[in-house]
Protein backbone atom coordinates (compact mmCIF):
# COMPACT_ATOMS: atom_id res chain seq x y z
CA UNK A 1 0.00 0.00 0.00
CA UNK A 2 0.94 3.51 -1.25
CA UNK A 3 1.92 6.02 1.56
CA UNK A 4 -0.29 8.60 2.82
CA UNK A 5 0.55 11.20 -0.14
CA UNK A 6 0.49 8.03 -2.62
CA UNK A 7 -1.49 4.90 -2.24
CA UNK A 8 -2.20 2.68 -4.98
CA UNK A 9 -5.69 3.10 -5.85
CA UNK A 10 -8.83 1.24 -5.43
CA UNK A 11 -12.86 1.43 -5.38
CA UNK A 12 -15.63 1.34 -3.22
CA UNK A 13 -17.96 -1.71 -5.20
CA UNK A 14 -20.50 -2.05 -3.12
CA UNK A 15 -23.48 -4.64 -3.92
CA UNK A 16 -25.86 -4.90 -0.94
CA UNK A 17 -26.53 -2.96 2.57
CA UNK A 18 -28.17 -5.82 3.98
CA UNK A 19 -26.57 -7.57 6.52
CA UNK A 20 -28.31 -11.24 5.58
CA UNK A 21 -25.06 -13.37 4.12
CA UNK A 22 -26.19 -14.47 0.51
CA UNK A 23 -27.02 -18.16 -0.43
CA UNK A 24 -24.04 -20.48 -0.41
CA UNK A 25 -22.69 -21.61 -3.70
CA UNK A 26 -22.37 -25.64 -3.32
CA UNK A 27 -18.64 -25.70 -3.74
CA UNK A 28 -18.35 -22.17 -1.30
CA UNK A 29 -16.87 -22.07 2.39
CA UNK A 30 -20.20 -22.51 5.18
CA UNK A 31 -19.27 -19.50 7.21
CA UNK A 32 -20.15 -19.56 11.00
CA UNK A 33 -21.73 -16.48 12.06
CA UNK A 34 -21.40 -17.08 15.87
CA UNK A 35 -18.06 -16.52 17.53
CA UNK A 36 -19.37 -18.92 20.61
CA UNK A 37 -20.17 -21.59 18.22
CA UNK A 38 -17.00 -21.45 16.22
CA UNK A 39 -14.29 -21.22 19.05
CA UNK A 40 -16.39 -24.23 20.46
CA UNK A 41 -15.88 -26.17 17.64
CA UNK A 42 -12.73 -25.03 17.28
CA UNK A 43 -11.74 -26.61 20.31
CA UNK A 44 -13.61 -30.04 20.00
CA UNK A 45 -12.17 -30.67 17.07
CA UNK A 46 -8.64 -29.15 17.66
CA UNK A 47 -8.78 -26.10 14.44
CA UNK A 48 -7.95 -22.62 14.26
CA UNK A 49 -10.47 -20.35 13.97
CA UNK A 50 -10.34 -17.63 10.56
CA UNK A 51 -12.23 -14.84 11.54
CA UNK A 52 -13.62 -12.40 8.85
CA UNK A 53 -14.83 -9.03 9.94
CA UNK A 54 -16.90 -7.65 6.68
CA UNK A 55 -18.32 -4.90 6.20
CA UNK A 56 -21.29 -5.28 3.75
CA UNK A 57 -20.94 -2.22 1.58
CA UNK A 58 -17.09 -2.96 1.10
CA UNK A 59 -15.74 -3.74 -2.08
CA UNK A 60 -12.60 -5.35 -1.27
CA UNK A 61 -14.73 -7.80 1.02
CA UNK A 62 -16.88 -8.96 -2.34
CA UNK A 63 -12.75 -9.20 -3.82
CA UNK A 64 -11.86 -11.42 -1.07
CA UNK A 65 -15.02 -13.61 -1.53
CA UNK A 66 -14.40 -13.81 -4.96
CA UNK A 67 -11.09 -14.12 -5.35
CA UNK A 68 -9.61 -15.63 -2.30
CA UNK A 69 -12.03 -17.52 -0.87
CA UNK A 70 -13.28 -18.73 -4.16
CA UNK A 71 -10.20 -20.09 -4.62
CA UNK A 72 -9.86 -24.50 -4.63
CA UNK A 73 -6.41 -24.34 -2.76
CA UNK A 74 -7.98 -22.16 -0.03
CA UNK A 75 -10.91 -23.28 0.25
CA UNK A 76 -9.06 -27.06 0.84
CA UNK A 77 -6.73 -25.42 3.98
CA UNK A 78 -9.66 -24.11 5.11
CA UNK A 79 -11.77 -27.23 5.63
CA UNK A 80 -8.76 -29.19 6.59
CA UNK A 81 -7.56 -27.01 9.47
CA UNK A 82 -9.92 -24.20 10.60
CA UNK A 83 -13.19 -23.19 11.33
CA UNK A 84 -14.72 -20.28 9.29
CA UNK A 85 -16.36 -17.53 11.01
CA UNK A 86 -17.98 -14.63 9.04
CA UNK A 87 -19.22 -11.42 10.89
CA UNK A 88 -20.41 -8.45 9.88
CA UNK A 89 -18.62 -5.21 11.71
CA UNK A 90 -21.38 -3.21 12.01
CA UNK A 91 -23.53 -5.70 13.96
CA UNK A 92 -20.64 -6.55 16.49
CA UNK A 93 -19.26 -2.66 17.60
CA UNK A 94 -17.15 -4.60 20.00
CA UNK A 95 -15.00 -6.10 16.89
CA UNK A 96 -15.37 -3.83 14.87
CA UNK A 97 -13.43 -0.78 17.65
CA UNK A 98 -10.84 -3.42 18.42
CA UNK A 99 -10.02 -4.33 14.92
CA UNK A 100 -11.09 -0.89 13.12
CA UNK A 101 -7.41 0.21 12.47
CA UNK A 102 -6.98 -3.02 9.96
CA UNK A 103 -10.40 -1.64 7.89
CA UNK A 104 -12.34 -3.87 5.75
CA UNK A 105 -12.12 -6.73 5.53
CA UNK A 106 -9.81 -7.59 8.51
CA UNK A 107 -8.55 -11.16 8.63
CA UNK A 108 -8.27 -12.60 12.42
CA UNK A 109 -6.66 -16.20 12.56
CA UNK A 110 -7.08 -17.52 16.29
CA UNK A 111 -6.01 -20.72 18.65
CA UNK A 112 -8.95 -22.36 19.66
CA UNK A 113 -8.40 -21.11 23.65
CA UNK A 114 -8.87 -17.37 21.55
CA UNK A 115 -5.74 -16.06 21.38
CA UNK A 116 -3.93 -14.05 18.31
CA UNK A 117 -1.93 -15.82 16.23
CA UNK A 118 -1.69 -13.74 12.71
CA UNK A 119 -3.89 -10.60 11.13
CA UNK A 120 -4.07 -9.45 8.17
CA UNK A 121 -5.43 -5.78 6.49
CA UNK A 122 -7.67 -5.65 3.49
CA UNK A 123 -7.92 -7.54 0.88
CA UNK A 124 -4.99 -10.82 0.46
CA UNK A 125 -4.58 -12.34 -2.45
CA UNK A 126 -5.36 -16.35 -2.68
CA UNK A 127 -1.61 -17.59 -3.30
CA UNK A 128 -0.32 -15.38 -0.23
CA UNK A 129 -3.33 -15.99 2.08
CA UNK A 130 -2.38 -20.39 1.31
CA UNK A 131 0.88 -19.86 2.12
CA UNK A 132 -0.38 -18.33 5.86
CA UNK A 133 -2.71 -20.98 6.59
CA UNK A 134 -0.09 -23.81 5.91
CA UNK A 135 2.33 -21.89 7.41
CA UNK A 136 -0.06 -21.40 10.71
CA UNK A 137 -0.44 -25.50 10.51
CA UNK A 138 3.31 -25.70 10.38
CA UNK A 139 3.85 -23.33 13.43
CA UNK A 140 0.96 -21.53 14.95
CA UNK A 141 3.07 -19.47 17.02
CA UNK A 142 1.62 -16.13 17.26
CA UNK A 143 3.18 -13.12 14.59
CA UNK A 144 5.19 -10.68 16.90
CA UNK A 145 4.92 -8.28 13.65
CA UNK A 146 2.93 -8.64 10.56
CA UNK A 147 4.36 -5.51 9.02
CA UNK A 148 5.39 -7.52 6.17
CA UNK A 149 2.38 -9.14 5.87
CA UNK A 150 0.27 -5.83 4.01
CA UNK A 151 -2.20 -6.76 2.01
CA UNK A 152 -1.72 -6.63 -1.75
CA UNK A 153 -4.02 -6.42 -5.52
CA UNK A 154 -2.77 -8.58 -7.95
CA UNK A 155 -2.12 -5.97 -11.35
CA UNK A 156 -2.74 -6.75 -14.72
CA UNK A 157 -1.04 -5.26 -17.77
CA UNK A 158 -1.59 -4.86 -21.22
CA UNK A 159 2.20 -4.04 -21.62
CA UNK A 160 4.83 -7.06 -21.48
CA UNK A 161 6.86 -7.53 -19.24
CA UNK A 162 10.15 -6.54 -21.35
CA UNK A 163 7.96 -3.41 -23.01
CA UNK A 164 6.97 -2.25 -19.26
CA UNK A 165 10.83 -2.71 -17.82
CA UNK A 166 11.99 -0.92 -21.80
CA UNK A 167 9.85 1.87 -20.62
CA UNK A 168 10.58 2.72 -17.37
CA UNK A 169 13.97 2.11 -18.00
CA UNK A 170 14.18 4.98 -21.03
CA UNK A 171 12.54 7.20 -18.33
CA UNK A 172 15.46 7.17 -15.79
CA UNK A 173 17.63 7.33 -18.68
CA UNK A 174 16.46 10.07 -20.39
CA UNK A 175 16.53 11.98 -17.44
CA UNK A 176 19.04 14.91 -16.90
CA UNK A 177 20.50 14.19 -13.29
CA UNK A 178 22.66 17.58 -13.54
CA UNK A 179 19.94 19.93 -14.59
CA UNK A 180 16.54 18.29 -14.25
CA UNK A 181 14.04 17.76 -16.84
CA UNK A 182 14.67 15.44 -19.77
CA UNK A 183 18.36 15.20 -21.09
CA UNK A 184 17.88 16.81 -24.36
CA UNK A 185 19.06 19.61 -26.36
CA UNK A 186 15.91 21.72 -25.93
CA UNK A 187 14.62 22.09 -21.81
CA UNK A 188 10.88 21.90 -20.78
CA UNK A 189 8.76 20.42 -18.73
CA UNK A 190 7.60 16.77 -20.22
CA UNK A 191 4.03 16.46 -18.49
CA UNK A 192 3.89 12.77 -18.37
CA UNK A 193 7.81 12.10 -17.09
CA UNK A 194 7.21 14.27 -14.14
CA UNK A 195 3.68 13.07 -13.81
CA UNK A 196 4.80 9.87 -13.51
CA UNK A 197 7.87 10.77 -11.25
CA UNK A 198 5.36 12.54 -9.05
CA UNK A 199 3.03 9.34 -8.95
CA UNK A 200 6.00 7.08 -7.88
CA UNK A 201 6.88 9.37 -5.10
CA UNK A 202 3.74 9.25 -3.93
CA UNK A 203 4.37 5.84 -4.10
CA UNK A 204 7.17 5.88 -1.94
CA UNK A 205 10.28 6.58 -4.32
CA UNK A 206 12.86 8.86 -3.25
CA UNK A 207 14.92 9.13 -5.77
CA UNK A 208 11.59 9.85 -8.26
CA UNK A 209 10.75 12.02 -6.01
CA UNK A 210 13.85 14.15 -6.27
CA UNK A 211 13.36 13.92 -9.83
CA UNK A 212 10.29 15.29 -9.61
CA UNK A 213 10.86 18.26 -7.59
CA UNK A 214 14.50 18.98 -9.25
CA UNK A 215 12.80 19.67 -12.60
CA UNK A 216 9.78 21.57 -11.00
CA UNK A 217 12.36 24.15 -9.45
CA UNK A 218 14.41 24.06 -12.82
CA UNK A 219 11.36 24.66 -15.29
CA UNK A 220 10.60 27.65 -12.89
CA UNK A 221 13.35 29.04 -14.98
CA UNK A 222 11.08 29.42 -18.19
CA UNK A 223 8.39 31.35 -15.91
CA UNK A 224 8.15 35.07 -17.03
CA UNK A 225 9.11 37.51 -13.81
CA UNK A 226 7.17 40.62 -15.48
CA UNK A 227 3.40 38.81 -16.81
CA UNK A 228 3.59 35.63 -15.31
CA UNK A 229 2.98 32.47 -17.79
CA UNK A 230 5.56 29.84 -19.05
CA UNK A 231 7.72 30.37 -22.11
CA UNK A 232 7.84 27.20 -24.65
CA UNK A 233 11.42 26.22 -24.00
CA UNK A 234 14.96 26.96 -23.25
CA UNK A 235 17.61 25.86 -26.05
CA UNK A 236 21.40 24.86 -25.41
CA UNK A 237 20.16 22.39 -23.41
CA UNK A 238 19.71 24.68 -20.21
CA UNK A 239 17.00 26.48 -18.85
CA UNK A 240 19.13 29.72 -19.64
CA UNK A 241 18.22 30.59 -23.26
CA UNK A 242 14.15 30.73 -23.43
CA UNK A 243 11.96 31.06 -26.61
CA UNK A 244 9.80 33.54 -25.85
CA UNK A 245 6.90 32.37 -27.28
CA UNK A 246 4.17 31.61 -24.54
CA UNK A 247 1.38 28.94 -25.96
CA UNK A 248 -2.24 28.32 -24.22
CA UNK A 249 -1.36 24.54 -23.94
CA UNK A 250 2.01 24.79 -22.73
CA UNK A 251 -0.13 27.03 -19.80
CA UNK A 252 -2.44 24.96 -19.27
CA UNK A 253 0.05 21.60 -18.98
CA UNK A 254 2.07 23.47 -16.20
CA UNK A 255 -0.85 24.63 -14.45
CA UNK A 256 -1.98 20.94 -14.25
CA UNK A 257 1.26 19.65 -13.39
CA UNK A 258 2.35 22.67 -10.51
CA UNK A 259 -1.29 21.67 -8.96
CA UNK A 260 -0.71 18.16 -9.02
CA UNK A 261 2.83 18.63 -7.40
CA UNK A 262 1.70 20.75 -4.80
CA UNK A 263 -1.08 18.45 -4.11
CA UNK A 264 1.96 15.71 -3.66
CA UNK A 265 4.82 17.78 -1.86
CA UNK A 266 3.24 20.77 -0.19
CA UNK A 267 5.97 23.28 -1.54
CA UNK A 268 5.12 27.21 -1.59
CA UNK A 269 7.02 27.89 -4.95
CA UNK A 270 4.49 24.85 -6.59
CA UNK A 271 1.60 26.96 -5.50
CA UNK A 272 3.21 30.60 -6.42
CA UNK A 273 3.66 28.94 -9.81
CA UNK A 274 0.12 27.85 -10.28
CA UNK A 275 -0.30 31.79 -9.53
CA UNK A 276 1.52 33.02 -11.84
CA UNK A 277 0.69 30.81 -14.49
CA UNK A 278 -2.98 32.18 -13.63
CA UNK A 279 -1.97 35.98 -13.50
CA UNK A 280 -0.62 35.23 -16.76
CA UNK A 281 -3.98 34.14 -18.46
CA UNK A 282 -5.79 36.85 -16.78
CA UNK A 283 -4.19 39.38 -17.93
CA UNK A 284 -3.43 38.10 -21.59
CA UNK A 285 -4.74 35.10 -23.03
CA UNK A 286 -8.66 35.73 -21.02
CA UNK A 287 -11.28 36.88 -23.77
CA UNK A 288 -13.95 39.21 -22.48
CA UNK A 289 -16.63 36.59 -22.75
CA UNK A 290 -14.24 34.22 -20.21
CA UNK A 291 -12.81 31.98 -23.22
CA UNK A 292 -8.97 31.54 -23.41
CA UNK A 293 -7.05 32.74 -26.31
CA UNK A 294 -4.39 30.64 -28.25
CA UNK A 295 -0.72 31.97 -27.96
CA UNK A 296 1.48 34.99 -27.59
CA UNK A 297 4.12 35.95 -29.60
CA UNK A 298 8.23 35.49 -29.14
CA UNK A 299 8.43 38.95 -30.64
CA UNK A 300 7.50 42.51 -30.10
CA UNK A 301 8.51 42.84 -33.97
CA UNK A 302 8.30 39.70 -36.18
CA UNK A 303 11.36 38.17 -37.14
CA UNK A 304 12.98 40.21 -34.75
CA UNK A 305 14.76 38.49 -31.13
CA UNK A 306 13.62 40.21 -28.19
CA UNK A 307 15.94 38.72 -25.82
CA UNK A 308 16.40 42.41 -24.27
CA UNK A 309 12.71 42.54 -24.68
CA UNK A 310 11.94 40.24 -22.56
CA UNK A 311 14.57 41.62 -19.98
CA UNK A 312 12.80 44.39 -19.02
CA UNK A 313 9.82 44.71 -16.20
CA UNK A 314 6.17 45.69 -16.98
CA UNK A 315 6.31 49.50 -17.80
CA UNK A 316 9.46 49.53 -19.85
CA UNK A 317 7.72 46.88 -21.74
CA UNK A 318 4.43 48.48 -22.68
CA UNK A 319 6.30 51.57 -23.39
CA UNK A 320 7.43 49.94 -26.33
CA UNK A 321 4.64 47.91 -27.24
CA UNK A 322 3.44 44.28 -26.47
CA UNK A 323 4.00 40.81 -28.25
CA UNK A 324 0.40 39.99 -30.67
CA UNK A 325 -1.56 37.84 -29.07
CA UNK A 326 -3.35 34.99 -31.33
CA UNK A 327 -6.91 35.69 -30.32
CA UNK A 328 -8.68 32.36 -32.09
CA UNK A 329 -10.81 30.64 -29.42
CA UNK A 330 -10.32 27.10 -29.76
CA UNK A 331 -12.08 24.38 -28.17
CA UNK A 332 -8.65 22.18 -28.18
CA UNK A 333 -6.51 24.88 -25.77
CA UNK A 334 -9.75 25.91 -23.97
CA UNK A 335 -10.24 22.08 -22.68
CA UNK A 336 -7.25 21.95 -21.64
CA UNK A 337 -7.04 25.20 -19.69
CA UNK A 338 -10.18 24.41 -17.61
CA UNK A 339 -9.04 20.93 -16.83
CA UNK A 340 -5.98 22.39 -15.17
CA UNK A 341 -7.73 25.52 -13.37
CA UNK A 342 -10.66 22.90 -12.28
CA UNK A 343 -7.67 21.02 -11.02
CA UNK A 344 -6.15 23.75 -9.07
CA UNK A 345 -9.54 24.22 -8.05
CA UNK A 346 -9.61 20.59 -6.64
CA UNK A 347 -6.65 20.41 -5.03
CA UNK A 348 -5.99 24.15 -3.80
CA UNK A 349 -9.33 25.04 -2.77
CA UNK A 350 -9.86 28.02 -5.01
CA UNK A 351 -13.40 28.74 -6.01
CA UNK A 352 -12.43 31.58 -8.25
CA UNK A 353 -10.45 29.07 -10.23
CA UNK A 354 -13.61 26.78 -10.17
CA UNK A 355 -15.90 29.94 -11.57
CA UNK A 356 -13.08 30.73 -14.16
CA UNK A 357 -12.85 27.38 -15.70
CA UNK A 358 -17.02 27.11 -15.53
CA UNK A 359 -17.47 30.13 -17.52
CA UNK A 360 -15.17 29.05 -20.24
CA UNK A 361 -16.58 25.92 -20.63
CA UNK A 362 -20.01 27.15 -20.92
CA UNK A 363 -19.04 29.47 -23.61
CA UNK A 364 -17.48 26.53 -25.76
CA UNK A 365 -20.90 24.47 -25.03
CA UNK A 366 -22.39 27.77 -26.42
CA UNK A 367 -20.13 28.48 -29.56
CA UNK A 368 -18.20 25.25 -30.03
CA UNK A 369 -20.54 22.18 -29.75
CA UNK A 370 -21.28 19.54 -32.05
CA UNK A 371 -24.35 17.24 -32.12
CA UNK A 372 -23.57 14.27 -30.12
CA UNK A 373 -21.36 15.76 -27.75
CA UNK A 374 -18.52 16.34 -29.99
CA UNK A 375 -16.61 20.07 -30.50
CA UNK A 376 -15.41 21.69 -33.31
CA UNK A 377 -12.52 23.22 -33.26
CA UNK A 378 -13.01 27.24 -34.70
CA UNK A 379 -16.01 28.52 -35.35
CA UNK A 380 -16.00 26.93 -38.67
CA UNK A 381 -13.68 24.38 -39.34
CA UNK A 382 -12.30 23.23 -42.90
CA UNK A 383 -11.84 19.53 -41.89
CA UNK A 384 -12.30 17.59 -38.71
CA UNK A 385 -14.06 17.26 -36.49
CA UNK A 386 -10.62 16.88 -34.61
CA UNK A 387 -10.31 14.07 -31.67
CA UNK A 388 -8.07 16.77 -29.64
CA UNK A 389 -10.80 18.97 -29.10
CA UNK A 390 -13.46 17.02 -28.09
CA UNK A 391 -10.70 14.87 -26.08
CA UNK A 392 -9.86 18.57 -24.14
CA UNK A 393 -13.38 19.66 -23.34
CA UNK A 394 -13.99 15.66 -22.07
CA UNK A 395 -11.46 15.81 -19.32
CA UNK A 396 -12.72 19.43 -18.70
CA UNK A 397 -15.90 18.39 -18.02
CA UNK A 398 -14.28 15.38 -15.94
CA UNK A 399 -12.17 17.63 -13.93
CA UNK A 400 -15.54 19.67 -13.46
CA UNK A 401 -16.78 17.25 -11.96
CA UNK A 402 -14.63 16.03 -9.09
CA UNK A 403 -14.12 19.91 -8.74
CA UNK A 404 -18.10 20.79 -8.05
CA UNK A 405 -19.72 17.42 -7.87
CA UNK A 406 -22.51 19.19 -10.07
CA UNK A 407 -23.52 15.93 -12.24
CA UNK A 408 -24.41 18.49 -15.12
CA UNK A 409 -20.20 18.05 -15.90
CA UNK A 410 -20.03 14.28 -15.78
CA UNK A 411 -23.01 14.04 -18.39
CA UNK A 412 -20.90 16.45 -20.52
CA UNK A 413 -18.11 14.09 -20.08
CA UNK A 414 -19.70 10.95 -20.56
CA UNK A 415 -21.19 12.44 -23.79
CA UNK A 416 -17.59 13.23 -25.14
CA UNK A 417 -16.62 9.72 -25.14
CA UNK A 418 -19.69 8.56 -27.11
CA UNK A 419 -18.60 11.28 -29.86
CA UNK A 420 -15.01 10.32 -29.95
CA UNK A 421 -16.16 6.20 -30.35
CA UNK A 422 -18.26 6.81 -32.32
CA UNK A 423 -16.19 9.28 -34.68
CA UNK A 424 -12.50 7.92 -34.31
CA UNK A 425 -12.12 4.71 -33.70
CA UNK A 426 -9.89 2.47 -35.48
CA UNK A 427 -10.80 -1.16 -36.22
CA UNK A 428 -7.50 -2.39 -35.36
CA UNK A 429 -7.55 -0.24 -31.71
CA UNK A 430 -6.41 2.67 -30.67
CA UNK A 431 -8.03 6.66 -32.31
CA UNK A 432 -7.15 8.62 -35.20
CA UNK A 433 -7.05 12.15 -34.87
CA UNK A 434 -9.89 13.44 -37.11
CA UNK A 435 -12.60 12.21 -39.00
CA UNK A 436 -11.54 13.44 -42.40
CA UNK A 437 -12.78 11.81 -46.17
CA UNK A 438 -9.59 13.89 -47.72
CA UNK A 439 -6.92 12.40 -49.63
CA UNK A 440 -4.64 12.50 -46.21
CA UNK A 441 -6.01 9.71 -44.19
CA UNK A 442 -5.77 10.88 -40.34
CA UNK A 443 -3.59 8.39 -38.16
CA UNK A 444 -3.63 7.59 -34.41
CA UNK A 445 -1.36 10.02 -32.25
CA UNK A 446 0.22 8.52 -29.07
CA UNK A 447 -0.10 11.66 -26.95
CA UNK A 448 -3.93 11.33 -27.45
CA UNK A 449 -4.24 7.77 -27.20
CA UNK A 450 -2.77 8.33 -24.04
CA UNK A 451 -4.67 11.03 -23.04
CA UNK A 452 -7.79 8.75 -24.20
CA UNK A 453 -7.04 5.70 -22.57
CA UNK A 454 -7.03 7.75 -19.07
CA UNK A 455 -9.74 9.89 -19.59
CA UNK A 456 -12.24 6.97 -20.74
CA UNK A 457 -10.79 4.64 -17.86
CA UNK A 458 -11.46 7.24 -15.11
CA UNK A 459 -14.54 8.33 -16.74
CA UNK A 460 -15.42 4.94 -16.70
CA UNK A 461 -15.46 4.28 -13.08
CA UNK A 462 -17.46 7.49 -12.49
CA UNK A 463 -20.21 6.84 -15.02
CA UNK A 464 -20.77 3.08 -14.50
CA UNK A 465 -20.51 2.73 -18.13
CA UNK A 466 -18.62 -0.04 -20.00
CA UNK A 467 -18.45 1.28 -23.32
CA UNK A 468 -16.32 4.23 -21.59
CA UNK A 469 -13.92 1.36 -20.81
CA UNK A 470 -14.07 0.00 -23.64
CA UNK A 471 -12.35 2.96 -25.34
CA UNK A 472 -10.06 2.85 -22.65
CA UNK A 473 -9.08 -0.53 -23.93
CA UNK A 474 -8.86 0.16 -27.34
CA UNK A 475 -6.32 3.14 -26.80
CA UNK A 476 -4.29 1.29 -24.47
CA UNK A 477 -4.19 -2.03 -26.50
CA UNK A 478 -2.91 0.31 -29.76
CA UNK A 479 -0.10 1.66 -27.27
CA UNK A 480 0.90 -1.30 -26.10
CA UNK A 481 2.61 -2.41 -29.42
CA UNK A 482 5.71 -2.51 -28.53
CA UNK A 483 6.50 -0.87 -32.60
CA UNK A 484 4.29 1.95 -30.76
CA UNK A 485 5.17 1.87 -27.25
CA UNK A 486 9.22 2.42 -28.01
CA UNK A 487 8.77 4.33 -30.86
CA UNK A 488 9.87 7.72 -28.54
CA UNK A 489 13.05 8.06 -26.52
CA UNK A 490 10.63 8.15 -23.81
CA UNK A 491 7.01 7.72 -23.14
CA UNK A 492 6.16 6.99 -19.61
CA UNK A 493 2.61 8.33 -20.29
CA UNK A 494 1.73 4.88 -21.42
CA UNK A 495 3.21 3.68 -17.98
CA UNK A 496 0.10 5.89 -16.25
CA UNK A 497 -2.64 5.01 -18.60
CA UNK A 498 -1.39 1.15 -18.07
CA UNK A 499 -1.23 1.01 -14.23
CA UNK A 500 -4.60 3.38 -14.20
CA UNK A 501 -6.47 1.10 -16.49
CA UNK A 502 -5.31 -2.04 -14.47
CA UNK A 503 -6.11 -1.00 -10.86
CA UNK A 504 -9.33 0.80 -9.14
CA UNK A 505 -8.88 4.55 -8.26
CA UNK A 506 -9.00 5.53 -5.03
CA UNK A 507 -12.41 6.19 -3.84
CA UNK A 508 -14.06 8.70 -1.90
CA UNK A 509 -17.25 9.70 -0.88
CA UNK A 510 -19.40 12.09 1.03
CA UNK A 511 -22.95 11.20 2.34
CA UNK A 512 -24.28 14.76 3.33
CA UNK A 513 -26.86 17.46 1.57
CA UNK A 514 -25.37 20.27 -0.46
CA UNK A 515 -25.97 22.72 1.76
CA UNK A 516 -24.70 20.76 5.01
CA UNK A 517 -21.75 22.65 5.79
CA UNK A 518 -20.01 19.62 7.59
CA UNK A 519 -20.34 17.50 4.20
CA UNK A 520 -18.90 20.61 2.21
CA UNK A 521 -15.93 20.59 4.79
CA UNK A 522 -15.65 16.54 4.46
CA UNK A 523 -15.59 16.82 0.70
CA UNK A 524 -12.47 19.96 1.02
CA UNK A 525 -10.76 17.42 2.73
CA UNK A 526 -11.55 14.55 0.52
CA UNK A 527 -10.49 16.49 -3.02
CA UNK A 528 -7.29 17.90 -1.82
CA UNK A 529 -6.09 14.07 -0.88
CA UNK A 530 -3.48 13.45 -3.74
CA UNK A 531 -2.91 11.40 -6.40
CA UNK A 532 -4.69 12.47 -9.51
CA UNK A 533 -6.08 9.03 -9.80
CA UNK A 534 -8.79 9.07 -7.58
CA UNK A 535 -12.80 8.87 -7.77
CA UNK A 536 -14.47 11.14 -5.96
CA UNK A 537 -18.57 11.36 -5.24
CA UNK A 538 -20.49 13.82 -3.11
CA UNK A 539 -23.93 11.87 -2.47
CA UNK A 540 -26.47 13.91 -1.83
CA UNK A 541 -29.87 11.69 -1.96
CA UNK A 542 -32.56 14.18 -2.66
CA UNK A 543 -30.21 14.62 -6.31
CA UNK A 544 -31.09 10.29 -6.40
CA UNK A 545 -28.64 7.83 -7.09
CA UNK A 546 -24.99 8.22 -7.67
CA UNK A 547 -24.10 8.26 -11.36
CA UNK A 548 -22.07 4.90 -10.83
CA UNK A 549 -24.79 3.29 -8.21
CA UNK A 550 -22.22 0.57 -7.90
CA UNK A 551 -22.43 1.83 -4.10
CA UNK A 552 -24.53 1.03 -1.23
CA UNK A 553 -23.39 2.71 2.05
CA UNK A 554 -24.82 3.00 5.22
CA UNK A 555 -27.28 5.62 5.80
CA UNK A 556 -25.28 7.91 8.83
CA UNK A 557 -27.50 10.39 10.87
CA UNK A 558 -24.81 13.14 9.95
CA UNK A 559 -22.63 14.17 7.36
CA UNK A 560 -20.03 11.13 6.84
CA UNK A 561 -16.83 10.40 4.86
CA UNK A 562 -15.95 6.73 3.60
CA UNK A 563 -12.65 6.01 1.78
CA UNK A 564 -11.53 3.24 0.26
CA UNK A 565 -7.62 2.33 -0.30
CA UNK A 566 -5.60 -0.22 -2.03
CA UNK A 567 -7.15 -2.74 -0.19
CA UNK A 568 -9.65 -1.78 2.67
CA UNK A 569 -12.51 0.14 3.27
CA UNK A 570 -13.08 2.80 6.29
CA UNK A 571 -15.83 3.37 8.68
CA UNK A 572 -18.37 6.26 8.47
CA UNK A 573 -15.39 9.03 8.84
CA UNK A 574 -16.85 12.91 10.25
CA UNK A 575 -13.48 14.51 10.53
CA UNK A 576 -10.69 15.60 8.46
CA UNK A 577 -8.16 13.99 11.82
CA UNK A 578 -10.36 10.87 11.13
CA UNK A 579 -9.81 10.92 7.81
CA UNK A 580 -5.93 11.85 8.30
CA UNK A 581 -5.72 8.94 10.46
CA UNK A 582 -7.32 6.17 8.74
CA UNK A 583 -4.49 6.62 6.02
CA UNK A 584 -1.79 6.90 8.28
CA UNK A 585 -2.59 3.29 9.78
CA UNK A 586 -2.97 2.67 5.91
CA UNK A 587 0.79 3.42 6.37
CA UNK A 588 1.95 2.20 9.49
CA UNK A 589 0.96 -1.74 9.19
CA UNK A 590 1.96 -1.89 5.68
Amino acid sequence: MRPIRGFLLASLLICSGLHAAPAPKDDAITWLRSDTEAFAQARAQHRYVILYLEAVWCHWCHVMDEKTYGDPGVRAEVEAHYVPLRIDQDLRPDLSNRYKDYGWPATVIFAADGSEIAKRQGFVEPERFQRLLKAIVADPSPEKDDTAAAASTPHASALDADTRAELIKRHRETYDAKLGGLDIGQKYLDRDSVEFAIGQALNGDASEAAMARQTLDAARALFDPAWGGVYQYSTYSDWQHPHYEKLATVQAQYLRIYALAWAAFGREPDKRAVAEIRRYLDAFLTSPDGAFYVSQDADLKPGEHSTEYFKLGDAARRAQGVPRVDRHVYALQNGQIIEALATWAEFGGDEKALLTAKRAAEWILAHRALPGGGFRHDEHDAAGPYLGDTLAMGRAFLALYRASADRMWLAHASMAADFIAANFARAQGGFVSARTSGPIAAQAQMDENISTARFANLLARYAGKAEHRTIAESALRWLADPHVALAEITEPGILLADSELHADPLHLTVLAAKSDADGKALFSTLQQLPPWYKRIDWWDKTEGPLPNPDVSYPAPKRAAAFVCTESRCSLPMFSAAQIAEFLKSSVATK
